[in-house]
């Protein structure tokens, strides 16, 4: 799936597919980066043990982290797959989850979000050409206060708590990987990932739920560092740079742009 945030797929494969599965799970993230930004500088600020603690101000960080990003992030991927009223459904649905589990639902957002805008997508297709001329908008509101009902509450009973315990059992897997001191392992499954635009979907969906937990509790966490960290995909490029295939070596460096390129010819030819 082409998008501004990742390029477009090429190929009908399973690397394409799951390409594609990753830009389109980037593409609910990035848009609310600002969000998240906006999250990080209020908690570096007002909690107990920030720059400027303020007891007052300090209320707004549980909120904004497990209800306003999550529903955000299922707003958005409603978006994405049905117009504005993909959007409010996704939202409404993504409430399910955020109040059926304690950690934030950013994984949950992103599954149940996109999710409920495909119902209620084929829903619209069934009842678009039944409807009488004149309850169109009493139709459409119903449907979707219907489906989001319905989906908020298969959200808070069974999504919620299932990505719960799959966010649980990776975090055992990061915490087994921290006590033993190989934190550095993480970067075999980040690192693949990024090349499939998953990164997202394992930094905000299980890193950082992880991270936001274990920072409650200690003040700090390594967890927001690990798919952020350069240092393993810059060992990459320069292993592939220096010792890789003759024929990918060209392919390691960042290509010039043509701008550039252009700029380059013209310096040249006066110079000559």
């Amino acid at each position: 799936m082409a998008s501004p945030y990742t390029p477009e797929v090429q190929g009908t494969g399973v690397k394409a597919t799951i390409q594609r599965i990753g830009g389109y799970l980037a593409g609910m993230i990035m848009p609310n980066i600002g969000a998240f930004i906006a999250w990080g500088l209020i908690t570096a600020l007002f909690i107990p043990t920030g720059w400027a603690p303020n007891e007052q101000l300090n209320e707004l960080v549980n909120p904004i982290i497990r209800m306003l990003l999550p529903i955000l992030i299922g707003y958005t991927g409603g978006r994405m797959v049905h117009g504005q009223r993909g959007a409010v459904v996704g939202a409404v649905a993504t409430m399910g989850v955020v109040v059926g589990a304690e950690a934030p639902m950013f994984l949950g957002a992103m599954i149940i979000g996109p999710l409920a805008a495909y119902i209620i997508k084929l829903v619209d297709g069934l009842v678009q050409d039944r409807t009488k001329a004149g309850f169109e908008m009493l139709v459409d509101n119903f449907t979707a206060g219907i489906v989001g009902a319905a989906m908020a509450v298969a959200g808070a009973l069974a999504i919620g708590p299932v990505v719960e315990s799959v966010t649980e059992v990776a975090g055992d897997g990061v915490e087994w990987l921290v006590t033993n001191n190989l934190l550095p392992l993480a970067s075999v499954l980040i690192e693949p990932a990024k090349v499939l635009f998953l990164n997202n979907a394992i930094n905000h969906g299980v890193l950082g739920p992880l991270g936001v937990a274990e920072a409650a509790e200690t003040g700090k966490s390594i967890l927001f560092m690990l798919e952020s960290n350069p240092g393993p995909g810059l060992g990459l490029l320069l292993a592939y740079m220096f010792f890789g295939p003759r024929m990918l070596r060209a392919s390691t460096p960042p290509p010039r742009s043509s701008t550039s390129s252009a700029a380059s010819t013209r310096s040249t030819s006066r110079t000559c």
